[in-house]
C-alpha cells in the first residue's frame, strides 16, 4: 500500500517505463499478445532502472520508485490476485501522487498506449520528457479493411503525435519504419525522428525447443496456427482445407492446433471452429497456452502454418524456426526480412498450394520439409539481448547529446 511518505519523483531513475496497457490487460485477465510480451521485456530489461507510468483517461501518474517496483514485479508475475494487488497500487498512486522535476528524463511508451488522447501530449510538453516510441506497424492505416471501426483513425492520431512528440523512434523491422517514412512524407507539417530497427527476441522457453514434459500432444502429426483469431490472420483459410482434408482423408488427415483468442472480424473461422461436423476431432482450438505448453506444441509440430494477409512483424515465425520447426508462410517481404529463404511461401489466397504444402509436410518422410529442415542450418533467431544491445546503445547517444549540449550552449 502507498503512503504520503513514499519516495518522490525525480531523477533517481533513468528511466520512465509507460506500462499502461499491461496494467490495464492484467486488469481485465487477458492473455498476452505480441505486443504484450514486447512491453514485459522492457519491464525485465528497464525494470530496475526505471519508474513506472500509467496513464488513465487524460490524467498520467508516476509511480514512486518503490511502488514501481512492486508493479514491474505484479505485471511480470502475475497470480490470482493481481487484479485486487493493482486497485491498491495504481489507484493508491493516483490519489496520494506527487509532482517533480522530470525533465530530460527518457520516457519509453512500447504499447502505442495514450498517444490518440491530447492528455498525453500535453503531459509531455508540460514535462519536458524526453520521449521515445516502439511502433509495432501501420496495419491500420494501411490495411483498415482488416480492423475494428475507429481503429484507423484513432491510429492516424497515435502516429500523427509520435511523429510531433519524439524525440525517436524503435520499430521491430526495417519495413515497419520505412512505412512510417511514407506515412511522415504524406503528413506535410510533420517529419520523422531519429528511427532504429531492433527485431524482436525469442522467448527462453520457446528457443529452447522444449519437449513435450507435462504436456499431452496430439496422437497423430499436426501442425499450430499461433496468434488471435482475426480476419488478417486467414484462419479461414485454413479451416476450410481442413474441412476437405478431413472428409477426404478420414483418420489419416493430420490435425491443426489452433492457438489463440477469438478476436475481431472472426465470425466465420469462429463459426467453423463450433459448428463444422468435417473438422471435428481433427482441429483442436486453444484459448489460453502457457510458455511450457507452446513451447511443447511448436518444438513437436510438422509445422506452423502463418497465412496471414498482412503483418507488420511476425514474432510466431521466428519463435517456431528458433524451436527447430519449418514454417509454411506467406510471401510477405517483412517475413523475408526475417527468414530469408528458409520458409516455403505461399500466396495467402492460394489455397490449393497451401492444401498441398500441408499434405506434404504431413509424411514423416516429407522432402520438402526435411529441405527446409537443412535451409535452417547456420540462422540464428534474433535474440532480447541482442534487442536491447541496439537500444541501449542509442538511447545512451541521445543522453550524451543532452548533456553536452548545456556546456556547448556555453
Amino acid at each position: 500500500m502507498l503512503h504520503r511518505n513514499d519516495s518522490s519523483i525525480g531523477p533517481t531513475s533513468s528511466f520512465l517505463l509507460d506500462v499502461s496497457r499491461l496494467v490495464w490487460r492484467a486488469w481485465e485477465g487477458k492473455q498476452p499478445t505480441g505486443i504484450d510480451r514486447t512491453c514485459l521485456a522492457y519491464v525485465t530489461h528497464f525494470g530496475a532502472r526505471a519508474q513506472a507510468v500509467v496513464q488513465r483517461g487524460s490524467s498520467t501518474l508516476v509511480m514512486p520508485a518503490a511502488a514501481s517496483q512492486q508493479l514491474f514485479h505484479m505485471l511480470a508475475m502475475p497470480s490470482a490476485d493481481t487484479k485486487a494487488k493493482l486497485m491498491r497500487l495504481v489507484a493508491g498512486g493516483f490519489l496520494f501522487r506527487r509532482r517533480g522535476d522530470l525533465s530530460g528524463q527518457i520516457y519509453l511508451n512500447v504499447g502505442h498506449t495514450g498517444l490518440d488522447k491530447p492528455g498525453h501530449s500535453e503531459w509531455i510538453q508540460r514535462t519536458g520528457v524526453m520521449p521515445f516510441y516502439f511502433v509495432h506497424d501501420l496495419i491500420p492505416l494501411t490495411h483498415p479493411e482488416y480492423c475494428r471501426p475507429g481503429e484507423p483513425e484513432k491510429h492516424l492520431r497515435r502516429m500523427t503525435a509520435l511523429l510531433s512528440l519524439g524525440t525517436g523512434v524503435i520499430a521491430n523491422s526495417r519495413e515497419t519504419l520505412n512505412e512510417l517514412a511514407v506515412f511522415a512524407g504524406l503528413q506535410q507539417a510533420l517529419h520523422m525522428p531519429p528511427g532504429l530497427v531492433a527485431p524482436l527476441g525469442v522467448g527462453k522457453a520457446l528457443g529452447a525447443a522444449t519437449k513435450a514434459d507435462g504436456v499431452t500432444l496430439p496422437g497423430r502429426p499436426y501442425f499450430v496456427m499461433l496468434g488471435t483469431i482475426e480476419g488478417r490472420k486467414n484462419h479461414l483459410l485454413i479451416l476450410n482445407i481442413w474441412a476437405e482434408m478431413a472428409r477426404r482423408l478420414g483418420t489419416a488427415c493430420p490435425q491443426l492446433v489452433v492457438i489463440g483468442q477469438r478476436g475481431w472480424e472472426s465470425e466465420q473461422a469462429c463459426d467453423m471452429l463450433d459448428r463444422s461436423e468435417a473438422i471435428r476431432g481433427h482441429v483442436i482450438e486453444l484459448s489460453r497456452c502457457d510458455d511450457v505448453q507452446l513451447a511443447a506444441y511448436m518444438s513437436n509440430a510438422r509445422g506452423l502454418l502463418f497465412p496471414s494477409f498482412v503483418e507488420g512483424y511476425g514474432l510466431p515465425l521466428v519463435e517456431a524456426l528458433a524451436a527447430g520447426t519449418p514454417v509454411i508462410a506467406s510471401d510477405l517481404s517483412v517475413f523475408r526480412e526475417l527468414a530469408g529463404d528458409i520458409p516455403d511461401y505461399i500466396s495467402p489466397i492460394d489455397g490449393l498450394g497451401w492444401s498441398k504444402a500441408v499434405e506434404a509436410y504431413a509424411h514423416e518422410e516429407s522432402l520438402a520439409r526435411a529441405a527446409q529442415i537443412a535451409r535452417m542450418v547456420g540462422w540464428s533467431p534474433p535474440r532480447w539481448e541482442d534487442h536491447f544491445v541496439r537500444v541501449d546503445r542509442w538511447l545512451a547517444q541521445f543522453s550524451l547529446a543532452r548533456r553536452q549540449a548545456p556546456a556547448a550552449n556555453g
